[in-house]
């Protein structure tokens, strides 16, 4: 062994060129770009769904606990959260400026316009700063003392999530029956305060969808009970104040067939208590004298398969709207002596091919109709009794007027809400004997919204068969159709439920930015009446998907926006056709922001033990048909992954959902990230505290909105 050895000054100078080495490879590492973070890899456990048409391998199946409370799928769940904040990180700063924005045009100390019932006037109002709404009235006038009902601030204090799912007042007005969830899984429990002394009342009503009314008694409530696992509606029970444990409350009608809904609700007259059940396909009522809370419950008529009718009562006779030889509805009337039998009807509205009949709510004097026509929601009044029919009047070309809160029907008075993507929503109070008109309230637009400098604009694109899909549209008034404008595209189209063209104040940070914001009323929903229902559901539902995506490619093609700059957006059935339109063409897509998404659709239908699987098989279909089966696999987003291009995805669910369970979302992205080529972003956050609705609270809910805007504003600017 050969020792060098080294003078003092030789040594120190050894050390200094080391030490100076040493820092220039420190300053090369620390100038080296940090590296990207990992996404979660879910591990592979192949799973066989069974089937009456076969079984199917699900490598993710795992990712199901009931329970909620296993580690592995607990710690999967947070490394996806983990992931999602490390990857947006660069964008925090946007989002918090997108959430500043859009509170900020938020009026916060606001209030509801009143509305009289009895000898009270009820709303609600909003104090600075707070989240939730505080339940109140005024005795005799508008204008009177307040008494608070309900303070929503106080109530949620301590929960992570809380939501008042309704409230009841008492016919003697002394008693308030409210429904509290503070789990965000829609299941409700029902307490009693007593008004004239503050007290909350010991009775407790557990597993309901806060559906409840009172009998005139005043003590004794009728609910609806939820199975606690599928969450169906079961049964109807009575309950009567001070009667002890509500699980041995009687029950006065249970429901044998799952496949149908139910609601317990008081007459718009407050003569009788009603039972009202509705599938997707049929329609049953029941009720019962208010003033006779111990009788039994007569049937107004008997369920059929597709006979749908929904009923209220006024001056002794039903006012029935019903699909009975009328695909759009129409209204029928019988007499109280005459109920039980469909062919007593009579008929006082008949059916029209160009309108669909939504709603009707029954006055003394009148009856106002909700309907629609030409893709537009509109308010019709017509007398009982001779004189003219009059439509409320409409300021824009693409709008929407809804029937708002009436309480009393002995009035002339109705009160309805118009509306448009750039017209804040507006009450008004409609004298139906003048028609003149009173502006009650238009909600308050902060920062100096005008909606002068915006367009909203009605178009139709076509689709691959032909069909004219109408399309509600809104920009700035300087914007140029040149093809290079980024595109925030929305859809829903499931259960018959149409996407007004309404005022929403968060879209505007898009607007501003230079988005234009389209609304595809795809088929599924009921904008162009009920056949655009049909032609969009169980064995036509890709007619959903398809006319989504051919809007998609008519507004590029009309230089409504940049081919490479367009985004999209839907939440529950809508999530599942953001899942449809990925895999079926992800290229003209940038971005797609899918919430709580309905992905797995046919290991969902096979199992009857999921909360609402029963419920929708008039919607999807029985996959336990050879026919339906093969449909719905045919498009179930899940399924049809495959290993190709996507968009850049932002994924979103709550744990405690309970109509889309978080694994699907969960199981969806696993498969996307094991098979998808690209490199863009997949981002997958979950909500540990809250359920379908997402946040609770009036601006925690913005929150939401913000970081999906930051995500796809930050998707567009970033070059190709």
């Amino acid at each position: 062994m050969i020792f060098l050895r080294l003078n003092p000054r030789a040594l120190l100078l050894a050390s200094i060129v080391a030490l100076l080495a040493a820092c220039a490879e420190q300053q090369v590492q620390e100038a080296a770009p940090p590296a990207a973070p990992k996404p979660p890899v879910a591990l592979t456990e192949p799973f066989e769904v069974q089937s009456p048409n076969g079984v199917r391998i699900d490598n993710y199946y795992w990712l199901r606990d009931d329970t909620r409370t296993r580690p592995e799928v607990l710690n999967y769940l947070k490394a996806e959260n983990a992931y999602y904040a490390n990857m947006t990180a660069h964008t925090k700063a946007l989002e918090d400026t997108l959430y500043n924005e859009i509170i900020g045009r938020i009026k916060q100390d606001d209030a509801t316009v009143p509305a009289k019932y009895k000898h009270y006037w009820y709303y609600t109002r909003y104090e600075q700063g707070q989240e939730y709404p505080i339940y109140a009235r005024r005795k005799d006038r508008p204008d009177g003392p307040e008494q608070v009902m309900l303070d929503g601030n106080a109530l949620a204090s301590g929960h992570g999530f809380y939501q008042i799912g309704d409230e009841q007042v008492s016919p003697n007005e002394q008693l308030l029956a409210y429904a509290e969830d503070t789990v965000g899984r829609r299941q409700f429990t029902i307490r009693v305060k007593d008004l004239v002394t503050g007290k909350v009342l010991a009775d407790e009503i557990r597993n309901t969808p806060a559906a409840m009314a009172w009998a005139d008694d005043n003590k004794t409530l009728f609910y609806v009970e939820n199975d606690p696992i599928t969450l169906l509606t079961i049964r109807v029970r009575k309950h009567v104040l001070g009667s002890g444990d509500s699980a041995r409350d009687p029950v006065v009608y249970e429901e044998r067939d799952h496949s149908f809904y139910m609601g317990v609700s008081r007459t718009r007259d407050d003569k009788y208590i009603v039972i009202d059940e509705h599938s997707t396909l049929s329609s049953e009522i029941r009720f019962l004298p208010a003033s006779q809370p111990k009788s039994k419950f007569r049937l107004l008529a008997p369920r059929e398969h597709d006979f749908e009718y929904h009923a209220d009562h006024i001056d002794q006779r039903w006012v029935i709207r019903t699909n009975w030889n009328a695909k759009n509805f129409r209204v029928m009337l019988v007499d109280d002596a005459r109920a039980g039998d469909k062919n007593n009807w009579r008929e006082f509205i008949p059916v029209r091919k160009d309108v669909l009949i939504d709603q009707v709510l029954p006055f003394r004097n009148y009856l106002a109709i909700e309907e629609r026509s030409d893709g537009l929601q509109r308010v019709r009044v017509k007398p009982w009794k001779g004189g003219n029919e009059t439509f409320v009047k409409a300021d824009d070309a693409d709008y929407a007027a809804t029937l708002a809160e009436n309480r009393e029907p002995e009035t002339d008075t109705l009160r309805y809400v118009y509306t448009s993507l750039i017209t804040p929503n507006t009450v008004y109070d409609l004298d139906m004997k003048t028609g003149a008109r009173e502006l009650k309230k238009r909600d308050e637009v902060l920062g100096g919204y005008d909606p002068a400098n915006y367009v909203a604009e009605r178009v139709w694109a076509v689709a691959r068969d032909g069909t004219r899909i109408p399309v509600s549209l809104a920009y700035r008034k300087d914007f140029k159709r040149d093809g290079s404008a980024p595109l925030y595209q929305y859809g829903y189209g499931s259960y018959g439920a149409s996407s007004d063209p309404r005022f929403s104040t968060p879209r505007f940070s898009l607007i501003d930015r230079g988005f234009v914001y389209a609304i595809a009323h795809v088929r599924g929903g009921e904008e162009m009446g009920r056949a655009w229902y049909e032609d969009g559901k169980l064995l036509k539902k890709k007619n959903t998907f398809t006319d989504f995506i051919d809007t998609t490619e008519f507004l590029v093609k009309y230089g409504y926006a940049a081919k490479d700059k367009v985004v999209a957006e839907g939440r529950s059935a809508g999530g599942l056709l953001m899942g449809a339109i990925a895999n079926m063409a992800p290229q003209d897509y940038r971005a797609i922001a899918a919430h709580v998404p309905f992905v797995d659709a046919v290991t969902t239908m096979l199992d009857e033990s999921v909360p609402l699987t029963t419920n929708e098989f008039d919607e999807w279909g029985n996959p336990k048909e050879t026919r339906y089966y093969d449909y719905i696999l045919s498009y179930s987003p899940y399924d049809n992954v495959s290993a190709q291009a996507y968009p850049a995805l932002l994924v979103t669910t709550g744990l405690w959902d309970s109509q889309v369970q978080y694994y699907e979302p969960a199981k969806w992205v696993a498969k996307l990230r094991a098979l998808k080529t690209d490199h863009n972003p997949l981002l997958f956050k979950v909500n540990m505290e809250a359920g379908h609705g997402g946040k609770s609270g009036r601006f925690q809910r913005y929150r939401d909105v913000a970081e999906e805007f930051a995500f796809l504003i930050d998707q567009v600017e970033k070059k190709p």
